[in-house]
């Protein structure tokens, strides 16, 4: 429950290879080696011909029974080209040359730095273009958006980094990782503030209180726990549940706290005293383990989803259900509340994001998708919300109509996490190809 405090530790100066663009889209094609991009050229002739006007009749008039034929001699070939039949293109049935080209890069800005798959990102709160990333090479970076020639690279841990975020004064990132800890950073000198021992498992997520610097984590070992991050010191741990806790934060007015789990369970917290004010389970909640929950703005209600492939409303005061929203056919991946309209949005493993009515429990309109859903977004204020897919798009639907307004292409593998800058213009999303992209928001 100890923690070890530094404030003379440093993180060097990492400059990744990274591409940074304003312009329009590039057709690129993928080097899955090392990540790294290039123009496709095709080259598609393999001798150079100069033909002789005069010698080339001569030829034909003495053999015009061969019309069509054309005969070379070695003064009429100026050069060769040594092409590996490998290089060649396929031929199709129809004889076309067919070439594979990827598809479109939408992305603005292409960050590199990592040497494995990604699973976070954050973005911070007062400065709309730093981005933290985090990935399965156990490391974190801090770049920015649009300066291609600076990141800076988070000491390796021992293990995945999992979660990152940002304290809602932009002050402080809190990374957490598979190693059980949590490492704290000034984001201002780039030094480490802190770390945070306790738990005996793996930090499944992390959590800023929405006033202060307390910092919030949930552990494979199914325990919860606070700590100061000013101070680095233990504040609280928080035990009940039978397994993984999966999903967790603060109500937004700070005095509560809910977290699910692998048990199929709810529990709803007092952070001060660590008193387990509510569990919510068996008929009518969810009958397997919990995978994302969401807290209204007026810290009433919690929305969880489940591998169930179930969501249902909590009322956090009371602890009973309110309502069961049911029409997913696969496992829930995320979940999101519109700030303008008495809607939710979740996304799931069956390929449909779904708009709900929460007044009146009721299914809005559906979006499909190519593939499961995993994150999502949504853009400010305003009507619009952005899934990330395993297929590796990014989407932006209009929750109003349902129609999908843009469809931004760059990542070869499946999106994990999208995040939004704080000025609203920027979109970010990590990929389990190992790469984090920009894309500018109309």
């Amino acid at each position: 429950m100890a923690a070890t405090t530094s404030s003379s530790i440093s993180t060097s100066v990492y400059q990744p290879k990274i591409f940074s663009s304003f312009s329009s889209p590039k057709v690129t094609e993928r080097k899955a080696s090392n990540f790294e991009f290039k123009q496709l050229k095709i080259f598609k002739p393999t001798i150079f011909r100069n033909f002789n006007k005069e010698e080339e009749m001569n030829n034909s008039s003495d053999d015009e029974h061969d019309e069509g034929e054309i005969y070379l001699n070695d003064n009429d070939i100026i050069g060769e080209l040594n092409v590996d039949e490998e290089d060649l293109p396929d031929v199709g049935d129809d004889n076309e040359a067919e070439y594979d080209v990827d598809e479109i890069d939408d992305s603005i800005h292409l960050f590199t730095g990592h040497k494995g798959e990604l699973y976070t990102v954050a973005s911070n709160p007062t400065d709309a273009l730093l981005v933290a990333t985090g990935g399965g090479d156990d490391k974190g970076f801090l770049w920015k958006i649009g300066q291609g020639d600076w990141a800076q690279e988070l000491p390796e841990r021992k293990d995945s980094v999992n979660s990152l975020t940002f304290s809602f004064d932009g002050q402080l990132l809190a990374s957490g990782g598979l190693d059980g800890l949590i490492q704290v950073w000034d984001v201002s000198s780039g030094s480490l503030k802190c770390t945070l021992e306790g738990p005996g498992g793996g930090i499944e997520w992390v959590r800023w209180h929405p006033k202060g610097h307390v910092v919030l984590a949930g552990s494979e070992d199914s325990t919860i726990w606070m700590w100061n991050a000013d101070k680095g010191t233990y504040l609280n741990m928080f035990s009940g549940h039978g397994g993984s806790v999966t999903c967790g934060d603060f109500t937004p007015d700070g005095k509560t706290i809910c977290t699910g789990s692998e048990d199929a369970s709810l529990r709803i917290w007092n952070p001060k005293s660590g008193e387990n004010l509510h569990v919510v389970r068996g008929h009518p909640y969810h009958t397997e383990g919990l995978t994302c929950l969401t807290i209204t703005s007026d810290s009433t209600l919690a929305i969880t989803g489940s591998k169930d492939n179930s969501v249902h409303v909590v009322n956090i005061t009371t602890g009973k259900v309110v309502t069961s929203l049911l029409a997913h056919t696969d496992s829930i991946e995320c979940i999101g509340l519109a700030q303008s309209f008495q809607w939710a949005a979740t996304g799931s493993m069956d390929h449909r994001l779904i708009i709900w009515d929460l007044q009146h429990s009721s299914v809005r309109l559906t979006c499909e998708h190519e593939d499961g859903v995993t994150c999502l977004a949504w853009l400010g204020s305003s009507s619009r919300v952005a899934t990330g897919c395993m297929d590796g798009r990014v989407r932006v639907w209009d929750s109003l109509s349902g129609d999908c307004i843009r469809t931004f292409s760059g990542h070869s593998e499946g999106i994990q996490s999208i995040t939004v800058s704080a000025n609203g213009e920027f979109l970010v999303s990590v990929s389990l190809d190992g790469t984090a992209r920009v894309f500018q928001l109309d």
